[in-house]
């Protein structure tokens, strides 16, 4: 799709980037339905060409109206597709592409009914190297947080999230003696978390680790943290189980149930608490002050995420992808 926080992602990886006009059609007014549909058609055409210029020998989407037109120009080319199903639930985009995919990979043995009569791979949530890669001690010193002590680390997605920053930044004298918190407040809300950092006093600052975003280090903070509060986007699948980490879930109320859906998974297998986003400025304090008081149950907590751990995620899908361009290349004929 043009634009978007994806083209910033995608230079830094150093990965050449095309882009494609596309729009949603589920949800939308009559008068976006036709932009949109309008905006799909263009975004056809350009992924037929593209295909054609780059000869690709297998494709891999994690679906959404973005990956409709190519997974329709890749059906017509004959081109093998990888569905990926991050979150546990798809939505109708995902569904829509499914049609079109010669294999599906989930995160979790939940998602395969989902996909009746397709060929499903159980992968688990890829991560990247870069997170892996960090151990505590290293991570809490590049970090500039104590090596002992108790951590706390909470963030939302790449604009923050506006009411966990204000939940946090309302409560946060009276959790700063329990913890240090490393605060990921997103580039929206930076400016003002800023400044309310530099209004506390100097004993209680120097516990806060507040940051607009992390790039490298995200895999830092997640190794340095003994407790996480987050919004329940896909990624908590794969990188809380992985750096075994408890966490309080806010899932976002905004948009359809994915993320109720991914933070009611984790808590069912008792990995998680979920928090709703109505209730932070009430919950949030009480809730995080018994968890860390509470060593024996964030450690019952950790060793129920580690258990649901897949770090092999990659490989797998990796592996999958590469065993479809060889059998079903259509450039290859």
């Amino acid at each position: 799709m043009t634009g978007g926080k994806e083209a910033d992602w995608v230079s830094r990886a150093g990965i050449r980037l095309r882009t494609i006009p596309a729009g949603g059609l589920h949800g939308v007014s009559l008068l976006n339905s036709v932009r949109n549909a309008w905006k799909l058609t263009r975004g056809l055409r350009l992924a037929r060409r593209y295909l054609a210029q780059d000869r690709p020998d297998a494709i891999f989407t994690t679906g959404g109206y973005v990956s409709g037109p190519v997974a329709v120009a890749a059906k017509w080319r004959h081109v093998p597709l990888l569905l990926y199903l991050p979150d546990i639930e798809p939505g109708q985009a995902v569904r829509a592409v499914a049609r079109h995919a010669a294999l599906v990979g989930v995160t979790v043995e939940d998602s395969r009914p989902y996909f009746a009569g397709k060929k499903v791979l159980v992968s688990g949530y890829p991560l990247r190297r870069e997170l892996t890669r960090w151990e505590r001690a290293a991570a809490r010193s590049a970090l500039q947080v104590s090596p002992e002590g108790r951590v706390v680390l909470v963030f939302g997605g790449s604009l923050g999230a506006r009411s966990i920053n204000r939940a946090l930044l309302a409560q946060l004298t009276a959790l700063l003696p329990l913890a240090e918190v490393i605060h990921i407040s997103g580039t929206r809300d930076w400016p003002w978390v800023e400044a309310e950092s530099a209004r506390l006093p100097a004993e209680l600052r120097r516990r806060y680790h507040a940051v607009p975003y992390l790039h490298e280090k995200m895999g830092a903070a997640l190794a340095a943290a003994d407790l996480v509060v987050c919004r329940a986007g896909a990624s908590v699948l794969g990188e809380l189980p992985y750096f075994g980490l408890p966490a309080v879930l806010v899932p976002y109320p905004y948009t359809w149930r994915y993320q109720r859906v991914n933070a009611e998974w984790l808590a069912k297998r008792q990995a998680a608490v979920v928090l709703a986003d109505a209730d932070l400025p009430t919950e949030l304090l009480p809730t995080v002050q018994s968890l860390l008081e509470d060593e024996s149950r964030r450690r019952r907590m950790a060793e129920a995420a580690r258990k649901l751990a897949r770090p092999d995620a990659a490989q797998k899908l990796a592996a999958a992808l590469r065993e479809l361009g060889v059998e079903a290349s259509p450039w290859s004929r």
